[in-house]
């Protein structure tokens, strides 16, 4: 389902155990109504385009703590899980929720299981660590997460047994697409079971490619990691005559960190994203131009990027995701056999820092993002919201269904403002077929 090509009205009914019975034990807070509602068209042709029956615009329940709760936090064990790839912020979204959980609502038993969703099945060896308020003090200034991670399912019904045996009565999911089609599907077994067990997602993908989510945690951080990366390429590219830089950035489905990298930056003269097809034997003629005018280029491809001029591979990782073939590594060489091929030296550097970028912790606003984050995380599953994602659009916290969320990814357009200005600094054609 493309959310841009109208279509069926879209549906952001979240899932709830039930009414809320007990008192929140916060004070002096500003309380989150139900019926208060962020606008998902953000412009006028949109919000025409995109109302539903009764005329009614698409809109989604706004985050943040509710004045009534569904669980009772005196008599509660929450769990924390973290999956899939590496990201920054993670320590700062598992310590936001503990904080939260334990100084706003009271909880005193929380759960971090150890390397995703194997920490969660009975025999996998992963004891959980008991998370308290000064086991969490000082992660937030580390990179990684101090659960673990691991990527693939597990079996919901060994999850749910799992989580029974323990008492957890809210589970947050920090992961990407995988994550969270994993935290549907566990929500479908407690419901199959007829438990009162909340499910609530974390969005963590360094793509920033999550649908109906305006922002995910870590891209920031990433994008200004990936600037290291740039202007090293630069300056090697300045440096030697007929330089080039490359550099590879992540994006395995959508280009946003590599987008963003070259406007940072502004000394990037091509980007190439998954979104926007191009041949080899155009962008080295443009090369060629660009070297004969000026000398030295800088390009920045991210690694979904290309893949149909590779010989296509149909392995899939432990997430599902098809295994890409390295783009960087395929550029680099042809590149070089290219001007070899026609006796013109160049000095090209090749720079992969996709690793050391997701390893890092958070940048300051990235952290406060984490915070609040973890916060809104909470506030939900404390109120007997299951089945969802914690988003943020229009610069509001809201609450997702995770069906939506992973209907597809996000991903640039080709014909928009984004691409449109990534094109306008770069100064590359916008057709490189």
């Amino acid at each position: 389902m493309n959310p841009h090509a109208g279509g069926p009205a879209l549906d952001f009914t979240i899932a709830r155990h039930g009414s809320g019975n007990t008192p929140s034990p916060m004070s002096g807070v500003r309380f989150v109504q139900d019926d208060e509602r962020v606008l998902y068209p953000s412009t006028l042709a949109d919000l025409t385009r995109l109302r539903g029956p009764g005329n009614e615009p698409p809109a989604m329940e706004r985050g943040g703590p509710r004045e009534r709760l569904f669980f009772d936090p005196r008599a509660l064990a929450c769990g924390i899980v973290t999956c899939g790839g590496l990201c920054p912020g993670l320590n700062d979204v598992i310590r936001a929720i503990v904080l939260s959980l334990h100084h706003h609502y009271g909880v005193r038993t929380i759960y971090g299981f150890r390397y995703g969703f194997e920490g969660l099945v009975d025999g996998s060896g992963h004891e959980p660590i008991e998370l308290v308020p000064d086991a969490v003090r000082r992660i937030h200034e580390m990179g990684g997460s101090i659960l673990g991670s691991s990527r693939g399912p597990q079996p919901p019904a060994a999850i749910v047994d799992g989580l029974e045996r323990r008492g957890v009565s809210i589970l947050f999911a920090i992961g990407g697409d995988g994550t969270l089609r994993g935290a549907h599907a566990i929500c479908g077994e407690i419901s199959r079971r007829g438990l009162p067990i909340s499910v609530i997602g974390v969005p963590k993908t360094i793509d920033n490619d999550i649908s109906f989510v305006q922002r995910t945690f870590g891209f920031e951080t990433a994008v200004s990691e990936a600037r290291r990366a740039t202007y090293a390429a630069n300056t090697e590219a300045e440096a030697a005559r007929n330089g080039i830089g490359l550099v590879k950035l992540m994006g395995r489905d959508s280009g946003f960190i590599a987008a963003y990298a070259v406007l940072v930056d502004g000394q990037v003269n091509f980007c190439l994203v998954p979104e926007v097809p191009f041949t080899l034997e155009r962008l080295l003629a443009e090369l060629d131009r660009r070297l004969e005018r000026r000398g030295h280029a800088v390009i920045v491809v991210a690694e979904g990027a290309g893949q149909d001029l590779i010989a296509r591979q149909r392995e899939q990782d432990a997430s599902g995701n098809v295994r890409h073939h390295d783009i960087g590594v395929f550029l680099r060489d042809h590149i070089l056999g290219h001007f070899d091929a026609r006796q013109r030296p160049v000095s090209l550097k090749y720079i992969d820092p996709s690793y050391a970028i997701r390893s890092v912790p958070a940048t300051a606003h990235d952290s406060a993002f984490c915070l609040l984050l973890g916060h809104n995380a909470v506030h939900a599953g404390m109120s007997g919201r299951t089945d969802m994602v914690v988003g943020y659009w229009n610069h509001l916290f809201t609450h997702v269904p995770i069906t939506l969320a992973t209907s597809e990814r996000r991903r640039i357009d080709p014909e928009g403002a984004l691409w449109s200005s990534v094109l306008a600094s770069t100064g590359q054609p916008r057709d490189m077929r």
